[in-house]
């Protein structure tokens, strides 16, 4: 999970990064003619990398909903105790808030984004800076929270791997078969 999480980190992160320089670029919204192609781009690529971002927290809090769940059914089966899926748990929990704030900041920041085009019905007067605020909030938060969600994902793998080793060494004592099961041709 690792490497899948870090490549899908790598790619959303980028894709905000690049939808950040897209709007960087866009010239004074208010030069007649100066934002349409930009801000169509920009807007499209703001739709997929919030998209990919969003589907990334959500692969995080999947992972950890069901390696939870594995951990607690096996630690039941080979009566390994409570603590591996304490120490779930609480990775898990170290993972949520920062998740959830972003989450919510890329809705937030695209809702300004929406109020900060100047073909908005809606308009504030300083929707475009507090939209560029926020863009970088969320930018840096995402990194942030994308390497506290790798750290988290490394070490559950690592209590994964204890727990498989706990069981491999019970099913030896207990003389079970450690083959695996292969389907006859």
């Amino acid at each position: 999970m690792n490497r899948i999480f870090a490549t899908l980190a790598v790619v959303s992160n980028l894709g905000l990064i690049v939808t950040f320089l897209l709007g960087w670029a866009m010239k004074d919204p208010t030069v007649e003619g100066s934002t349409g192609v930009p801000m169509s781009v920009h807007f499209l690529v703001a739709l997929a990398a919030v998209t990919l971002t969003l589907l990334v927290h959500a692969i995080v809090l999947t992972y950890f909903m069901g390696t939870g769940r594995w951990i607690e059914e096996t630690s039941e089966v080979y009566q390994l105790g409570i603590d591996s899926r304490a120490a779930n748990i609480k990775l898990k929990y170290q993972t949520m808030p920062g998740m959830v704030a972003c989450i919510l900041l890329l809705i937030v920041t695209g809702g300004f984004g929406a109020v900060a085009d100047p073909g908005s019905s809606v308009t504030l007067a300083s929707s475009g800076i507090i939209h560029l605020t926020l863009a970088c909030v969320t930018l840096l938060a995402n990194v942030a929270v994308s390497v506290v969600e790798y750290q988290t994902i490394q070490r559950n793998g690592r209590l994964v791997d204890e727990i498989m080793s706990s069981v491999r060494t019970i099913r030896r004592e207990r003389g079970l078969d450690d083959t695996p099961v292969t389907a006859e041709a």
